[in-house]
């Protein structure tokens, strides 16, 4: 279930909306409807009740372009995402200089208490896992992460101790696991038949469905929140699209792009609490944001989304 939060809580007024995107340098960049958007739906973390706004932004790519493109894409990226109502930022330490200009941009005044920031380990060993964890919290001058997570369920017998003694200590508010390739399947259900993690992250497109079949009901059911990662399949969707126009019977949802397309799909499912989008880009940012709003496929609508996707591709 989708939630509207209440107006005094998450939506602002033109004036305060204006103010901010210009302390940010950003309000050029945003086109004339931006101005004062709508609040961005929020769905539940079911453990602990925490709301989520449901798009958010999945950045080791923009992260991973740091060097070469410097901050300022990034940046007006996030503070799109908040002027939006979006505050969901997903990556993970890799590269030391990139994490420290991300760390940088994290700290900045309008955006440090606005955004729900997770990491990740993917390092094997104990000692490994923590001491990434202890580098992530120094490269964003963060003591607490939001959300710890375990990429791609690397060493996850014994990461997971550590996650929760992590958790414990009250330097993670959260925690959970990762996979983005339906590989990893059936070990993340096996890990949701032992375990209830806060959050568990799962590939899901309008192109890549399998998810469908038992880890989302599964998830929903164990009361585990869900953030979708390759909502886009890292851009090939759009490549594979290219040129073709939408059916005319997606106005009947409010889609006017093939991003919304697939974000809506994924949207209408009633397991999926956040989807995390990539971009460098803040129009596709705002997009995906915008992606939130209005109405969204019902169970027909979405059989024959998922359909015709088969069909075409």
């Amino acid at each position: 279930m989708i939630i509207m939060p209440p107006r005094n809580q998450f939506s602002a007024s033109r004036r305060n909306v204006l103010a901010l995107a210009s302390a940010a340098g950003v309000y050029r960049l945003l086109p004339a409807y931006a101005a004062a958007p709508a609040a961005m739906p929020i769905r539940a973390i079911p453990k602990g009740g925490e709301a989520l706004p449901v798009i958010g932004l999945g950045s080791s790519k923009a992260v991973s372009q740091l060097a070469a493109d410097g901050p300022a894409a990034l940046t007006n990226v996030l503070r799109t995402l908040v002027a939006h109502g979006g505050k969901v930022v997903d990556t993970w330490p890799r590269n030391p200089e990139n994490d420290a200009k991300f760390g940088r941009i994290l700290g900045e005044p309008d955006l440090r208490e606005r955004l729900f920031v997770t990491s990740k380990i993917d390092r094997s060993g104990k000692e490994a896992g923590l001491a990434q964890f202890r580098e992530a919290q120094k490269a964003y001058n963060r003591k607490v992460v939001d959300l710890l997570q375990i990429f791609s369920l690397t060493d996850l017998a014994v990461h997971w101790p550590t996650l929760r003694a992590i958790k414990d200590t009250g330097e993670a508010r959260y925690i959970g696991a990762t996979v983005s390739e339906d590989k990893l399947h059936d070990q993340l259900e096996a890990f949701l038949q032992t375990e209830t993690p806060d959050v568990v992250q799962m590939n899901y497109s309008i192109s890549e469905r399998r998810v469908e079949a038992r880890l989302l009901p599964f998830a929903r059911e164990r009361g585990v929140a869900v953030l979708v990662n390759r909502p886009f399949m890292n851009g090939a969707l759009f490549k594979k699209l290219e040129g073709r126009p939408l059916p005319e019977w997606a106005a009947d949802f409010d889609c006017k792009t093939w991003a919304e397309f697939s974000l809506k799909y994924i949207l209408a499912h009633p397991a999926v609490t956040c989807v995390l989008t990539e971009t460098t880009d803040p129009h596709h940012m705002e997009e995906n944001a915008l992606a939130a709003s209005g109405r969204l496929p019902d169970a027909a609508q979405r059989a024959r989304m998922a359909a015709y996707i088969d069909e075409v591709l």
